[in-house]
């Protein structure tokens, strides 16, 4: 299986990226809030735990996030990879998802981390804000703590994967053909090593 992370702050386009990743290489996409608002809705008890977490305003722990990424993999079992979006967001979901993989007798093959510089992806998050109604899309202010929240808390996840030797940097900045083609060239030469 082709197993891998798509890593980078928001207005990356990582959402871009993951669809056309998807489609190339017939994976499954795995967004955490995906599957938080499917659980929900279904009612499992992964839901509902996450459901009371939520309802209160807070972070919905890793051990029930990593459960629902598991009840994914048991119900996909036919697939050819996966690629995970938005997760893992810290070091600790990061050793979470690995133990879970090797569980499986997986692990995650690459880690394709965005790169795109604070000024840009301001730019193009004010700009999807004018269309998206996305209301922390549309003010500066919002966008660059977003930026650096990721910064932050989430940008030390690619140490972890770097001291793998997973972790493939790639500038996220160009023609959206461009970006797919550098990311596909990542994904190759890990195919073919």
């Amino acid at each position: 299986m082709l197993n891998l992370v798509l890593f980078g702050p928001p207005g990356a386009g990582k959402g871009t990226q993951s669809q056309h990743l998807v489609e190339h290489y017939n994976l499954i996409h795995i967004s955490t809030g995906d599957l938080l608002r499917a659980e929900r809705k279904a009612g499992t008890p992964l839901g509902k735990q996450a459901e009371e977490y939520m309802t209160k305003g807070n972070l919905v722990p890793d051990e029930v996030v990593i459960g629902m990424i598991e009840n994914k993999l048991k119900q996909d079992t036919g697939a050819k990879g996966i690629i995970f979006d938005g997760f893992p967001r810290t070091t600790k979901q990061a050793e979470a998802l690995d133990n879970l993989l090797k569980s499986h007798n997986e692990s995650i093959n690459a880690v394709l981390s965005l790169h795109v510089d604070e000024e840009e992806l301001v730019k193009r998050l004010l700009d999807r804000g004018k269309t998206s109604g996305r209301v922390d899309d549309q003010k500066e202010e919002l966008i660059r703590n977003r930026v650096q929240v990721y910064r932050n808390e989430t940008e030390v996840v690619a140490d972890y994967y770097k001291k793998q030797d997973k972790l493939h940097v790639i500038e996220g900045v160009g023609e959206i053909s461009e970006i797919t083609a550098a990311i596909r060239g990542a994904v190759e030469r890990v195919k073919a090593s």
